[in-house]
């Protein structure tokens, strides 16, 4: 399969700039052809002045910014996001046929239309391609997608092991990502959960045990069918309680898929930021990876389970998580490790092995930076080899993902602009039923009580994209 890096456009006789990179296999039609029409510009007419661009979010349907608009009120408000989780959670563990979305048609409907739809691809292949399709019309270039299904911590723990139904969890587990797998497109992302085979896996996990040998052969179809496909799979953080088993079985499946791929991750595990011994299990993890010559594939998130998690584990402030988030990404993307991401030992070479990242942050400093780090690469005409992606939950910091996208297309049309890498920008969608889906939807209420700030400036980017509309319907300026 032929790897999907960035490469460099033919140099344009009498250039007197780098050309504009793109990336080859996921590749963004309408950046491509842009720069297309950029090339013969810089040799036969002088810089143009630069067009006035829109703002980020106009680039959303007027549904789309309505509906974000009344969502992320709820999710910012301190007064309303408490009765919202409760009600969540009559929806995911419904006592009655009237909480039970499966059984409720009006409530479906309600639920579907509404907090649903706002987070989620669809209950099927053509409702979730559609999404697909309206996330790369924007201009992303695509998504990291996952399958709802899966079994939390101290869920069933306490019932006798039974080995027809323990297989059964596994074939479910299997089938469903197997379907994520085929509904994804060439240079998309397939999110794993190993939890979600239920709770023999569960049990393994928390042991630190190896899969057995239905489980062993299950992820390995998985890996094998994505690679076919030219998906790439990722494996989400969790709790941790499972998390140090979970990162074996990573880097595990590591090793089978990206030895496969020279040069390129098609296999990214999580890292969550918050966690004080992050910087050393990654540095640890990409020696290993040196060592056994393959490329590591990293996903960084802040981190989702602070309300679970033992306190002492994350950092005491949360201007400490960003350091270690923000150093990280910086030692990532140079290449070279740091003062957070140390060398495991003195005799580690200064410089990393081959590392492909994803920035998965709604902090909207933390993409400038990683951005900027970038463009300072591009300016020096440094040949950086670390494949970039940016990454934010679908319904989620929208203007985020917007001006990562509108700033690549302010430099298509300023010839004398930096020169830098069309953002490789992801969203993160989960599939499934609507009741499938509610899990989901709860832990992302949770994880906003300990993000309303966050939240709020969501909102408030999308009250001004609204309001800009109005100006414009009735007459006013942009």
């Amino acid at each position: 399969m032929k790897a999907a890096r960035s490469v460099r456009l033919p140099r344009v006789q009498g250039a007197t700039r780098p050309n504009v990179r793109l990336v080859s296999d996921t590749r963004n039609v309408k950046s491509a052809v842009a720069t297309s029409n950029i090339m013969p510009s810089l040799s036969t007419s002088p810089p143009q002045p630069r067009k006035a661009l829109a703002a980020p979010l106009a680039k959303l349907p007027l549904s789309s910014v309505l509906r974000s608009l009344l969502v992320l009120s709820v999710s910012s408000s301190s007064l309303l996001l408490k009765p919202c989780i409760y009600t969540l959670s009559l929806l995911a563990h419904p006592r009655s046929a009237f909480w039970d979305v499966s059984k409720n048609p009006a409530l479906n409907f309600l639920v579907k239309h509404t907090i649903y739809k706002q987070f989620n691809a669809g209950e099927n292949k053509s409702e979730v391609q559609r999404s697909i399709n309206s996330i790369k019309e924007l201009g992303c270039r695509g998504v990291l997608l996952g399958y709802a299904r899966e079994v939390l911590v101290g869920e069933n723990q306490d019932a006798a092991y039974d080995e027809k139904a323990a297989l059964a969890e596994i074939q479910m587990w299997l089938d469903g990502t197997m379907r994520t797998v085929d509904m994804a497109q060439t240079g998309d992302f397939v999110a794993l959960k190993f939890t979600g085979m239920g709770t023999d896996a569960l049990r393994l996990l928390q042991k630190e045990a190896d899969p057995t040998k239905f489980m062993d052969t299950s992820i390995q179809r998985v890996c094998d069918l994505a690679i076919s496909r030219g998906v790439r799979l990722l494996v989400d953080a969790e709790e941790q309680a499972v998390q140090p088993g979970i990162e074996a079985w990573i880097m595990k499946y590591q090793k089978y898929c990206n030895s496969q791929t020279p040069g390129r991750a098609i296999f990214y595990g999580t890292y969550q930021g918050y966690l004080r011994s992050t910087p050393a299990t990654l540095a640890r993890h990409l020696e290993t990876a040196r060592s056994e010559g393959y490329t590591l594939g990293v996903k960084l998130v802040r981190g989702a389970y602070m309300k679970t998690e033992p306190r002492h584990l994350i950092w005491a402030k949360k201007e400490e998580t960003d350091q270690c988030y923000d150093e990280v990404v910086a030692a990532l993307l140079t290449r070279k490790y740091n003062s957070m991401l140390q060398r495991p030992s003195k005799d580690t070479p200064v410089e990393l092995p081959s590392v492909d990242v994803i920035i998965a942050t709604h902090n909207r400093e933390s993409v400038r930076k990683a951005h900027a780090i970038r463009m300072e690469q591009a300016t020096k005409g440094e040949d950086y080899d670390v494949d970039l992606s940016y990454a934010q939950l679908q319904g989620m910091a929208d203007e985020v993902s917007c001006e990562l996208l509108q700033g690549f297309e302010s430099a298509e049309e300023s010839v004398g602009a930096t020169p830098m890498d069309a953002p490789n920008v992801f969203k993160l969608l989960t599939w499934g039923s609507v009741q499938e889906c509610m899990g989901f939807l709860l832990r992302r209420a949770v994880e906003n009580t300990e993000a309303v700030g966050r939240t709020k400036d969501s909102q408030i980017a999308m009250f001004g994209e609204l309001k800009r509309r109005c100006r414009n319907v009735f007459g006013g300026n942009n």
